[in-house]
């Protein structure tokens, strides 16, 4: 696919987790007494949660707060307009695991490298920028997770882009109960203890940058929402499991408010690619709209589901 900056690559970033990064991330995501091989950092089956290279491209190596809106518009894609960093926010995310993480970075030397897949003119609504990056052992090449992503940059469309190809949809089935339900109430400080683990974009913590883009305030991290569900999936249909996931994805359809209940519904298909049997999931605010949609993961369902949490 050609269009106005795809093939872009981004400088090399270096990264680095330790295992109290994981420990932090594994606690903000919702990880339970019970599943000590992802809190304890003596269990014997001690691992890192298969989604948290997610945050890696906010933390970069640093273990201190990070100016987040300085280090979105460090690198501008060329060709394309110069977007504004303070109004961006995540249109949708997939993750493939391709190798098991190691317990921490200590050791390697670990890179993020980024390159543009798109950038697609929406209109009036804004533009999307789809990219995809991968985790990578600078010393060997080889990739232990790739992450497609869209980020939606509101309101600076019109600009004569392409507008992009139609998405592929992963609607959950709605001819019958699905095999499990999970519940989060969310809390005023949810976010502000997810940002922790490095994603410190100001629109997760104070209500200006909310209010300027239409949100009203304060509102939770998606990848918040989207990592919280991941592990509901992992825990209630991969026994707990980080080698039972391999895909795993969901697009970002409505903010999400400190205090709203979360309620995720997930149906196996029996459909199968090899061993990994395809989750169809949705996730909804109690009482409101979907938050999360398109949920799709490929998983090794090994635990029975055990309804409603």
């Amino acid at each position: 696919m050609s269009g106005p900056g795809v093939g872009f690559e981004y400088p090399p970033q270096e990264v680095s987790w330790t295992k109290r990064d994981a420990l932090l991330f594994a606690n903000t995501i919702g990880a339970t007494a019970d599943e000590l091989h992802f809190l304890y950092e003596l269990d014997p089956k001690f691992s890192v949660f298969p989604t948290y290279p997610i945050i890696l491209t906010f933390k970069g190596t640093t273990q201190d707060v990070i100016d987040f809106y300085s280090a979105q518009k460090a690198v501008p894609i060329p060709g394309v307009p110069a977007f504004d960093p303070t109004r961006v926010v995540d249109g949708q995310r997939l993750l493939q695991s391709f190798q098991p993480l190691p317990a921490s970075s200590a050791g390697k030397k670990f890179e993020i490298r980024t390159k543009v897949l798109g950038v697609y003119d929406k209109g009036r609504p804004g533009t999307v920028v789809d990219t995809q990056t991968d985790l990578v052992d600078a010393a060997t090449a080889t990739v232990y997770t790739r992450v497609i992503s869209s980020s939606f940059y509101v309101g600076q469309g019109n600009w004569g882009g392409p507008k992009g190809p139609a998405t592929v949809s992963f609607p959950a089935p709605k001819d019958r109960a699905p095999d499990v339900v999970f519940e989060k109430q969310t809390t005023p400080e949810t976010a502000l203890l997810y940002r922790l683990n490095g994603d410190y974009n100001p629109l997760h913590a104070h209500p200006e940058p909310g209010k300027k883009m239409g949100f009203g305030g304060v509102i939770i991290h998606g990848l918040y929402s989207w990592n919280w569900a991941a592990h509901g999936l992992l825990q209630h249909l991969g026994g707990s499991d980080p080698a039972n996931m391999k895909e795993y994805q969901a697009r970002f359809a409505s903010p999400v408010r400190p205090g709203d209940k979360l309620v995720a519904s997930a149906w196996k298909t029996g459909e199968k690619k090899g061993e990994w049997e395809e989750v169809r999931f949705e996730v909804k605010v109690e009482g409101g709209k979907v938050c999360l949609s398109n949920g799709r993961a490929l998983m090794k369902c090994v635990a029975p589901a055990k309804g409603k949490l």
